[in-house]
């Protein structure tokens, strides 16, 4: 199945998988039965995680410093820029394993200080165990968002509201796991199928909102070209558009 061959071939997949893996493992023989409960606190810890890793960093004002614009355009201004290029999909390595280890480490020591009983199992429970999971279901929806493969009803509407994102208005719908609109629309960054009829496409959608010719843009292309294999044809259309 192309999805699995897709998602595998990433690095930061593989390795959150093996991580929650290991995670699940050792909680399963070694851990207290209890601990398990809290599991689902790492679900929803993740999916605030997920909105806001994408509304407030993802889509931070675009540097004027070129190496800070490289970074970003790597973790995500490329995706949206080339949004079927499949190396461009997913976290970049160095952003998910130091997330998961702060988040770990944060919370265990902010545990242990209160003296909580257990804190690393209970660390354990909600950020590698309960949190990774989530985010490898977030990786498993967002990819699929972007093949053209037979989907699901939930599929289905999961891609429904991020292609709005990607296609109408790069400032709303930040959420990608299903059930996650509901963060978006507490937090104002829904929109409505009659207030996206009236509305027209965001100027230069594909650029969030930048020049496409944009000499930061130019620079970030030519130099990721090769690594995930844009074409000199794809990187002179992506100039234009």
């Amino acid at each position: 199945m192309i999805r699995f061959q897709v998602l595998l071939g990433h690095p930061s997949v593989v390795l959150m998988g093996v991580a929650c893996a290991v995670a699940s493992l050792t909680l399963g023989l070694y851990g207290p039965n209890w601990v398990w409960a809290l599991v689902p606190f790492g679900v929803v810890a993740q999916y605030l995680n997920e909105y806001n890793l994408h509304r407030y960093v993802f889509h931070l004002k675009p540097p004027r410093r070129q190496w800070a614009f490289d970074l970003l355009y790597r973790a995500h201004y490329g995706h949206h820029d080339f949004p079927t290029n499949h190396k461009l999909f997913f976290v970049p390595v160095w952003v998910a394993l130091p997330m998961l280890a702060v988040n770990f480490l944060g919370l265990w020591a902010l545990l242990s200080l209160f003296g909580v009983a257990q804190a690393f199992w209970i660390a354990l429970a909600i950020v590698p165990v309960g949190g990774v999971a989530t985010f490898l279901g977030y990786e498993w929806f967002h990819m699929s968002a972007h093949l053209n493969v037979p989907k699901g009803p939930l599929a289905r509407h999961v891609t429904k509201l991020h292609n709005q994102h990607h296609f109408r208005d790069f400032s709303k719908w930040f959420h990608v796991s299903p059930g996650g609109e509901i963060i978006d629309r507490s937090l104002g960054s829904a929109i409505d199928r009659e207030t996206l009829k009236g509305q027209q496409r965001i100027e230069f959608i594909r650029t969030l909102g930048m020049r496409p010719d944009d000499a930061r843009l130019v620079a970030a292309r030519q130099r990721f070209a090769g690594k995930y294999g844009l074409s000199a044809e794809e990187i002179a259309r992506a100039a234009v558009t």
